[in-house]
């Protein structure tokens, strides 16, 4: 016994010790999918899957900035109208009928980088390009085939009506301030902008945190959990709920327009004959302004984990949609050195 105590003192001591220090990097998985929030629907922005990969970089601990990160991710975003089967409920009608696509068939797959430089005075501005593919390249009816035969959904039908597409490349920046923090809330200021031939466009809006909170420059909210540093942070956990509401302002979506210059297939005019459109492309008519709810909840082991739970409710993304959408995400990180 007497053995056993000193032994069990220094265990947790080294324990404590591990756990203090500062991992350099980070690998993990995001899922989105509207069925996360158990409404049995299966619509508009209806899966999304996401790599990540980040280190810390080394920076000046003199200087203004408190950490850098580095991060390459890869990741595929799918949509589909009201129903990923816009077959005829008319069994007269053999076709699918393209008077059901109220928001366009499409899939965006890309590879990309960010830079994220992380400031003592509790802002950040990340950086970053993106590559990728919409159109058949994007491989969206594949997965979502999979995905159905896989879980016994039903089979889809409608993905001839795909947005065209072809290579496509986004400039992406990302600012976030923080303006008032007590012991277990604080408030913060969160702004985006992208730029290319996939997505143009920008946002901002508040970001509230209530619990137990990193500064900004080592904390889930700022996707910095990594640093490359040495010695004891200051607060090794996280734990908190947060309430992020955005405006959005669209310049264009990839993902609901096209530059092939074919006319858009249902919606120029809504009684036309669908077995004219059979084939056709369908694309839509977006909404410049949309309105965003993200209510979550994150953890930050402070050593290995990290683990960020959310629902996301969103106005509509195009004129002809008949409902808004919402869908959940599940994020998942491995810290190691």
């Amino acid at each position: 016994m007497k053995r056993i105590i000193p032994a069990a003192i220094l265990l947790i001591f080294c324990s404590l010790h591990i756990k203090a220090q500062y991992r350099s990097q980070e690998i993990g998985i995001q899922s989105d999918n509207d069925a996360y929030l158990g409404q049995g629907s299966d619509r508009y922005y209806t899966n999304g899957i996401f790599v990540y990969y980040r280190q810390g970089m080394p920076f000046d601990e003199g200087g203004k900035l408190a950490n850098k990160v580095f991060g390459l991710e890869f990741g595929q975003k799918m949509y589909n109208p009201q129903s990923g089967n816009i077959q005829s409920s008319n069994p007269d009608i053999p076709y699918d009928d393209v008077r059901n696509i109220d928001r366009p068939f499409a899939a965006y797959l890309y590879v990309g980088a960010t830079y994220n430089l992380l400031y003592k005075k509790q802002s950040n501005l990340k950086l970053g390009a993106q590559i990728g593919f919409t159109g058949s390249k994007a491989q969206g009816e594949p997965v979502q085939k999979f995905i159905h035969n896989t879980f016994g959904f039903y089979p889809p039908f409608g993905w001839d009506h795909e947005v065209k597409g072809g290579l496509k490349f986004t400039l992406t920046g990302e600012y976030n301030k923080m303006l008032l923090r007590e012991e277990i809330f604080d408030i913060n200021f969160s702004s985006y902008a992208n730029l290319g031939n996939a997505f143009t466009g920008a946002g901002f809006g508040p970001l509230f945190r209530l619990g137990r909170t990193n500064k900004l420059f080592n904390s889930v909210s700022t996707q910095s959990t990594v640093m490359n540093r040495n010695g004891v942070k200051a607060n090794d956990e996280e734990l908190f709920f947060y309430y992020k509401p955005m405006v959005n302002i669209v310049g264009y979506d990839a993902t609901i327009q096209s530059k092939s210059g074919q006319v858009p297939g249902k919606f120029t005019n809504p009684n036309e004959d669908p077995t004219v459109l059979s084939m056709a492309e369908v694309t839509g008519t977006p909404e410049r302004l949309i309105v965003s709810n993200q209510i979550g909840g994150a953890w930050n082991s402070g050593d290995r984990w990290t683990v960020d739970l959310s629902a996301t409710f969103h106005t509509k993304d195009t004129k002809e949609m008949l409902r808004s959408h919402q869908w959940g995400s599940l994020t998942v990180m491995y810290h190691f050195n």
